[in-house]
C-alpha cells in the first residue's frame, strides 16, 4: 500500500517542484516595481537574466530600449514586450502570494492587496523564457508603453529589418492581441 502510494504522488511532486521553478522568475518580476519612467530595476533584472543566456547579445539605447539577438540567422521570430507598470502602489514588503492557480500581490506591513503589474510582466516573463528556450531569437523590450508608448514610438527600426514575425504578448483592454508598434502593423 505505501508503495503505491508513493508511486502515485510522485508525478504531483515533480509537478509541484517544476511549477515552482517556472514560477520563481515570475514572481522575481512582481516584485520589481517599475513604473513608467523609473523602469531602471527591471532594466538591470533583464541584463542580468541576459548575462546568464549563452548567445544574447544585449543593447540599450538612449532611452532605456532593450533589444536583444540570440543566434545568428538571415532572418528571426520577434517577441516585444514593454517594462513599465500602471500600478502606483508597490510597497516596499510586497510579496507575490500564489495560491492555487491565482498569484496576488500583498503588503503584510499595510494588509493590502496590491497591483503585481502583470500586464508587462507576463509579458516579460514569456520573453526572457524564450531567449532561454530558443536558439534564434530578437527580443525588444520598450520603456514607457503605459503613457503613449514613449519607448516603441522611439524604437531603433532597423532592428526589426531581418524579423519574420512580432509578436508582443500583451493586452489592450481584456481579450485581444498587440499587433502594432507605434502606430505600425506588424501583422
Amino acid at each position: 500500500m505505501t508503495i503505491l502510494t508513493l508511486r502515485r504522488s510522485y508525478p504531483t511532486i515533480i509537478m509541484n517542484i517544476n511549477t515552482l521553478r517556472i514560477m520563481k522568475l515570475l514572481k522575481q518580476l512582481f516584485k520589481i516595481y517599475s513604473p513608467s519612467y523609473k523602469e531602471g530595476a527591471m532594466i538591470q533584472f533583464i541584463q542580468g537574466q541576459c548575462k546568464q543566456i549563452p548567445g544574447a547579445e544585449v543593447t540599450i539605447d538612449t532611452i532605456g530600449n532593450i533589444y536583444i539577438t540570440k543566434g545568428k540567422a538571415e532572418n528571426y521570430p520577434c517577441i516585444v514586450a514593454h517594462l513599465d507598470q500602471v500600478q502606483r502602489t508597490h510597497s516596499n514588503d510586497f510579496v507575490a502570494v500564489e495560491t492555487y492557480d491565482l498569484i496576488m500581490g500583498y503588503s503584510p506591513l499595510n494588509k493590502r492587496q496590491e497591483g503585481l503589474g502583470a500586464d508587462d510582466k507576463n509579458g516579460i516573463w514569456i520573453a526572457l523564457k524564450c531567449l532561454k528556450k530558443y536558439d534564434i531569437l530578437k527580443v525588444a523590450f520598450f520603456v514607457g508603453e503605459e503613457v503613449g508608448c514613449v519607448g516603441s514610438s522611439k524604437a531603433w527600426m532597423e532592428f526589426f529589418e531581418n524579423t519574420r514575425f512580432v509578436i508582443q504578448p500583451d493586452r489592450r483592454g481584456s481579450n485581444d492581441m498587440v499587433t502594432s508598434i507605434g502606430f505600425t502593423e506588424l501583422c
